[in-house]
Formats: structure tokens, C-alpha cells, sequence
């Protein structure tokens, strides 16, 4: 979770918090207890040694920020063990209170501050709870009042703040990250605008450029043209739906061949379904100069040359059809009726074939 604070930082402010009641522990782990003799060091060792793990192991710099659920609850359980071990070997009658020895409560809340700010808010308001019926139940000679004097409402205090900050933060992450999605959705929206809009730009001035002559002459004549400039008219309609449809697949050599095909009589159909997108200009280049080579080479009364999907080692695949009366419609003398015979069949590779 980022909260746009150094976590190093918060680790290391828990870390000073968490040693400080280790420190109050050991300073006051000889006070007396109820019989007004010296205290099992035995136990306070323990509980000490039982919270600086559980502390420990709770701010390691690894794995997710959201504490596991066996971290969360070895942490509950560590809390329940140092309240009933140091509470036991207290004298919460005596004149004067438990004073700084009573340094479990402080440490339990550090602790269950810890737990909630990693996201385990359920474990840490539990280990609130039994602090609470604890000191109200359990230390009879405190009763409600020691929720005030022992600190425990200061420990219930920094685990809501803990709880109200982190899930706002998480709210907040959320938040950013859907908005940070949608700022991607609208780049690339308008990365594909801007796309669509120079394509059209750049298409429409090429279709100025490719018609511009032809529709002089229109205007110039009142459009009675001649049988040969109507054919041109015919080409160039042919030649600028190449520039829509045949996208990549056109270069000059290739638009100078089929325009040569056209007028001695062929259809060619350029499909470019996006097939040469992920090649070079030069791997570009070569498929177009031998795609130009091939138109030019053939004789097909019908030439189609279509992309092949990404991921195939063939870019480009050319089928030469020529018409040639059949056998069978000569015999009943239905010329008319013709069978296409392949006359060309080439696959150009995305990548050169070395002999």
C-alpha cells in the first residue's frame, strides 16, 4: 500500500516506540510486587522476550503489506501472554499505582497499532477488547477506572486513528490506481484519435494528389470524356481503394505494377488486415520489392495479395488466377462459362530465407 510516506520511516518510528517499552520494562523490573517482594525476572524476561519477536517479526521490510493472518494472530496471543504474566506480578492496590511497570499496556497498543496499520484491524480491536475486560475484570483491585490510569484508553485511541488513516490510504491506493487506469484508457484513446486522424490526413492527401490531375481535366471538359480517360477514371478509382485496403502492402514499385497489370487487363486486390505492422522498414521494403517482382513477373488475369496474422512466418501471400475456358463448356458450346487455373502462388517470408 502507498501511502506516500517512506515506509522505512514508519518502521523505524514503530521500531524506537517498541524498543522504548523494552527500556520501561527493564527499568522497572525490579519493583516490588503485591507481597512487597522482588518480582519473577524470569517472567518479565519472557514477556519481553515474547513482545520484542512478535514486534520484530511484524516489521521485517518483506512481503505484503497487509500483515498475514497467522502474523496477526500470533500477535493477539503475544498480547493476552505479557498482560496475564506481567499483571500477575504486579500491585495495582499499593499507593502511588503500578507507575511505568505497568508497561504491557503500552507495548500491547504498540503492538496492536502495528497490527491494524497492516491491515488486520478485526485481530488488533480484539486485543483492545481484552486489555479492556481484563483490567475491568481481572485486576479487581483497579476496576473500570484503571482503563484511564493504566493507558489503555490511549492504546484504543492510536489503534482507531490506525484504523481510520490506513483505510482511508486504502481507499485513497484504490482510488489512484483506478484513476491511473483510466488516465491509460484515455491516452491510448487519444493516441488512437490522433492515429485515425493522421491516416485520414494522410490518405485524403494522397487521394488529392492521385486525383487531382484526373479531376482537372473533369472540370476542363465538362466531363465529356474520352473512352481513354475513362478508363484511366476506372484505374484511379482501382488505385485509391488500393490506399484504403492495401495500407502496407503499397510502395512505389508496387503501385507502378499494379497500375501496369490494370491496364493490360487484370484485376488485383491488395488486402492489408495488419499483418506487416511488427516488421521493419527495411524487412518492409524487401516483402514489398518481391511482392512488386511477382505482380510484374505473372501473366494472371486476377492477382490477390493478402497479410498474413502476426505470428506466421510468411508475411504476405500472392494468388495468380487465370481464366481459361473448360473442356466441358467448349463441348457444349458454352464459351462463356470459364474455370480459373492457378498461375501464381507465392508466399513472401517475414524473414529472408538464406540458400
Amino acid at each position: 500500500m502507498n501511502i506516500g510516506v517512506p515506509r522505512y520511516l514508519i518502521v523505524g518510528m514503530a521500531a524506537l516506540f517498541s524498543a522504548y517499552c523494552l527500556v520501561l520494562a527493564a527499568y522497572t523490573i525490579d519493583q516490588p510486587n503485591s507481597a512487597g517482594e522482588p518480582r519473577n525476572h524470569v517472567v518479565i524476561i519472557v514477556a519481553m522476550v515474547m513482545y520484542a519477536i512478535a514486534t520484530v517479526v511484524s516489521l521485517l521490510p518483506f512481503g505484503p503489506a497487509r500483515m498475514p493472518v497467522w502474523m496477526a494472530a500470533y500477535n493477539l496471543a503475544t498480547v493476552i501472554a505479557i498482560t496475564l504474566l506481567i499483571a500477575n506480578e504486579l500491585d495495582f492496590g499499593r499507593a502511588g499505582g503500578t507507575g511505568y511497570a505497568s508497561w504491557y499496556v503500552a507495548a500491547s497498543g504498540a503492538l496492536l497499532t502495528i497490527t491494524s496499520t497492516r491491515g488486520r484491524h478485526t485481530f488488533a480491536w480484539l486485543g483492545i477488547g481484552f486489555l479492556v475486560v481484563h483490567t475491568v475484570v481481572g485486576v479487581g483491585a483497579v476496576g473500570p477506572a484503571g482503563i484511564l490510569s493504566l493507558g489503555i484508553v490511549g492504546s484504543a485511541s492510536w489503534v482507531a486513528v490506525s484504523h481510520v488513516l490506513s483505510t482511508a490510504l486504502a481507499k485513497a491506493s484504490k482510488d489512484a490506481q483506478r484513476f491511473a487506469l483510466a488516465e491509460r484508457e484515455a491516452t491510448d484513446w487519444q493516441a488512437a484519435q490522433e492515429a485515425h486522424v493522421h491516416e485520414r490526413q494522410f490518405r485524403l492527401g494522397q487521394t488529392s494528389a492521385m486525383a487531382l490531375t484526373m479531376l482537372r481535366q473533369i472540370q476542363e471538359s465538362g466531363g465529356n470524356l474520352t473512352d481513354e480517360q475513362r478508363r484511366e477514371c476506372a484505374y484511379l478509382e482501382s488505385a485509391i481503394r488500393d490506399e484504403i485496403r492495401g495500407r502496407k502492402l503499397l510502395n512505389d514499385a508496387v503501385r507502378d505494377e499494379v497500375m501496369t497489370a490494370r491496364r493490360r487487363g487484370a484485376t488485383v486486390t491488395l488486402l492489408d488486415e495488419g499483418g506487416l505492422d511488427d516488421l521493419s522498414d527495411d524487412e518492409l521494403e524487401r516483402v514489398l520489392n518481391r511482392l512488386a517482382l511477382a505482380i510484374h513477373e505473372t501473366n494472371a488475369d486476377k492477382v490477390i495479395a493478402r497479410t498474413v496474422p502476426e505470428g506466421s512466418d510468411v508475411a504476405v501471400t500472392v494468388v495468380g488466377l487465370r481464366s481459361v475456358a473448360s473442356s466441358e463448356s467448349v463441348a457444349l458450346g458454352q464459351d462463356s462459362l470459364e474455370d480459373d487455373e492457378v498461375d501464381l502462388w507465392l508466399e513472401i517470408p517475414r524473414v529472408p530465407v538464406t540458400p
